[in-house]
């Protein structure tokens, strides 16, 4: 590991992020059309093909940094020099605090916590270049649909590149050697879900004798568990929904809420979904689907191929269908699918210390531009063809080598601007059909309408005040409360702050929206 990469250990025990003074050195020339423009330092413009010198603070998932196998591919397909500085996500929001704090910060800063009051107010207070009025100069950058340049802004501002993710991975997750058994049609209905899982739970769709099975397992998580998606199939907006007069009600307050409290509580009293849900962790249900404990699975799409993984030599019949076109009405122009952060994984964002000039912000605004091209994506995703994978004329890969891979291209796939939409693609089949119905659910996505505004009180009692919500929920659908008593429970969640984030809520929309 060369000087490139910040080490890890020193990362560990640093209490502050060490990257300032790197942005006075990265002046540069033009970039909008220049295939890479070069540093222009204090002794004037250097050759256009100097190689642009660009820190970068960014998030590491992964348990040590990559080498500098990729990196090194990067800066000779963008001409740059590039200086990473690894945080580890488990510490990154004491990290970011420090750093903005200490105002050590780097070229390029990876903010995927948007939400964290500190990243907010550094947006808001301009520490960020404000990117809107560059973007359409690049051809990769000029793609960013306006839906997700409107959802990644801060109070009608974009303070960076969007981090572009699936707008919505979730779906059904099914046995289908167990449809077959029973002689099932794959569901498009609820009530045809119902059936289904009544049925897994009934007749012995494993064939071992033993009433051992049931329909869905879930886990204790009303977001990505199956409480939300199933709250999509009838009709629950994302979040929150805003009317054409800019009223502002939360989700919880919806008819279809309700229908989906309902349907989980008809599931939990006919034994159709695992009875300990409310406190079963995600580990355990997709241990407990491998384990052939259930057949249904509500949740990301993806999610089916490690399942499947995790299944070989337990239940080696496994096959799984994947269905992403249920509703509550049989009628195909009722689909609609949840999405909470509408696709926005967080920002590229440009601290002004750092970045000191537009014409530094375009040359690194080109670098963004390159990351977001289909070399690069496949780089930083599947590595380098012939040393970390193989490819077919379908553009399907396959890993050769999983260690490799692993060590030096895993870390960086969370640093891609740009996630879907490639066409280069995993030759799993699983993996394959996982993506194309996630591509899809975008036609039927329900866009959280209030994800970039600005309400205080939420920011600093949000979570708190969801507490409130989500006990009641899980107590309507474990038959504990009546319908009338999780009512009296949103009247404390609006007298306790609710209705003063539906203020502020709509007080922002109205100023962003006029």
């Amino acid at each position: 590991m060369n000087k490139k990469i910040t080490q890890f250990a020193a990362l560990a025990v640093s209490g502050a992020l060490l990257l300032s003074g790197c942005g006075g050195n990265n002046n540069n020339g033009n970039a909008g059309t220049e295939p890479a423009a070069g540093n222009t330092g204090s002794g004037g413009a250097e050759a256009a093909d100097t190689p642009a010198k660009i820190s970068w603070m960014n998030i590491l998932h992964t348990a040590s940094p990559p080498t500098d196998t990729i990196l090194n591919k990067i800066e000779e397909v963008t001409n740059t020099d590039l200086d990473f500085s690894w945080i580890p996500d488990a510490s990154k929001e004491e990290r970011i605090n420090t750093a903005l704090a200490s105002d050590s910060l780097a070229d390029i800063v990876t903010l995927t916590i948007l939400e964290n009051s500190s990243v907010r107010n550094a947006l808001k207070a301009g520490v960020f270049w404000e990117v809107s009025p560059y973007l359409d100069e690049f051809p990769n950058l000029a793609t960013i649909s306006q839906d997700m340049r409107t959802s990644a802004s801060i109070a009608g501002k974009l303070y960076g590149i969007p981090m572009q993710k699936d707008i919505s991975r979730n779906g059904v997750i099914i046995r289908k050697d167990w449809l077959d058994k029973l002689g099932l049609a794959v569901p498009k209905t609820t009530d045809e879900l119902m059936a289904v899982a009544k049925a897994f739970t009934e007749e012995d769709p494993d064939g071992n004798g033993v009433k051992d099975t049931t329909g869905f397992i879930d886990r204790s998580d009303l977001v990505f568990g199956a409480f939300k998606t199933l709250g999509s199939y009838f009709g629950t907006p994302s979040g929150w929904h805003v009317d054409e007069s800019g009223k502002v009600t939360p989700e919880f307050e919806s008819e279809g809420y309700v229908k989906a409290m309902d349907y989980m509580k008809a599931l939990y009293k006919g034994g159709y979904i695992n009875q300990d849900f409310a406190v079963t962790a995600k580990t355990d249900q997709q241990q407990g689907f491998s384990q052939g404990k259930a057949g249904i699975y509500v949740g990301a799409l993806f999610d089916s191929k490690n399942m499947l993984n995790s299944a070989k030599g337990i239940q080696d019949d496994m096959e799984l269908v994947l269905v992403n076109d249920i509703t509550s009405t049989g009628n195909p122009a009722d689909r609609a699918i949840w999405t909470t952060s509408n696709g926005v994984g967080g920002l590229l964002a440009f601290p002004k210390s750092e970045v000191k000039d537009e014409a530094e912000l375009k040359r690194i605004l080109k670098f963004m531009d390159d990351l977001m091209s289909e070399e690069i994506y496949a780089l930083m995703t599947y590595g380098i063809e012939g040393v970390h994978y193989s490819v077919d004329a379908n553009k399907a890969v396959t890993i050769t080598n999983q260690d490799l891979w692993q060590q030096e291209v895993q870390p960086f796939s969370s640093s891609r601007p740009k996630e879907p939409g490639y066409e280069i693609h995993d030759s799993d089949p699983l993996r394959t059909e996982a993506a194309r119905l996630i591509h899809e659910n975008e036609q039927y996505a329900v866009l959280n309408p209030v994800y970039s505004l600005e309400s205080e009180t939420f920011s600093t009692q949000g979570s708190e005040l969801q507490k409130i919500i989500t006990d009641a929920t899980y107590k309507y659908i474990l038959d504990k409360i009546s319908l009338d008593d999780f009512k009296k429970e949103i009247a404390n969640w609006r007298k306790s702050g609710g209705d003063k984030i539906i203020t502020e809520y709509e007080a922002a929309y109205k100023e962003v929206n006029g």
